[in-house]
């Protein structure tokens, strides 16, 4: 072992372990996999919660590494932060992995949860033909700039009508989430808060 990872590990350990903010507006859960060197090079699952403050401070809560995304080391990891001391979040950014709005209810159920857009687009663009990408991104993103509810429902419902012909998979998939796409709106025209959806 190195003397940088000596001096390093106690400075890691403490910050796993250090007391948490009690309350964050928004945190935001996800997974990225990096390449780590084991006895081979091999790219495992970083898991990372942010949590961002009304007034758009961000922090990274806190993260762990395991082989792959599965839900149990997500409920793991949201029981650690509650135990640290985070007990009250607004609401929960995250993907469409199978349980995490499970998870969810059971450590945070007061919480609210909204599907990540930029998860949301990625599958939608890569469905659609390149030619067509570009004016659908477009289209998609105003329906996040409305002011309430009801005209974001308007707008997502005149998107479905203009790309159903062509991409019905694609809004059918839409349709299904619609419930976590618009969360974030109703909050913040609820609470007047002046917020930008992480993107």
């Amino acid at each position: 072992m190195s003397n940088i990872s000596k001096q390093m590990i106690p400075k890691v350990e403490a910050y796993h372990k250090r007391k948490l903010s009690d309350k964050f507006f928004c945190v935001y859960l996800d997974t990225t996999y990096i390449p780590l060197r084991r006895e081979t090079f091999e790219r495992e699952a970083v898991y990372i919660a942010i949590g961002i403050k009304p007034n758009g401070h961000k922090e990274v809560i806190d993260y762990c590494i395991a082989p792959s995304e599965n839900i149990e080391v997500w409920t793991a990891l949201l029981q650690n932060m509650k135990s640290r001391g985070l007990k009250q979040v607004e609401l929960f950014l995250s993907d469409g992995v199978v349980g995490m709005k499970a998870a969810l209810a059971k450590t945070y159920p007061q919480a609210h949860f909204q599907r990540c857009l930029v998860h949301v687009m990625r599958n939608i663009c890569a469905k659609v033909r390149v030619d067509d990408r570009e004016a659908i991104m477009n289209e998609f993103k105003q329906i996040h700039q409305q002011a309430n509810k009801a005209a974001a429902v308007d707008v997502l419902h005149a998107f479905y009508a203009k790309w159903n012909k062509s991409y019905n998979r694609v809004i059918r998939n839409l349709k299904d989430i619609e419930p976590d796409l618009l969360v974030f709106i109703i909050i913040l025209s609820r609470s007047g808060l002046q917020f930008t959806l992480p993107t």
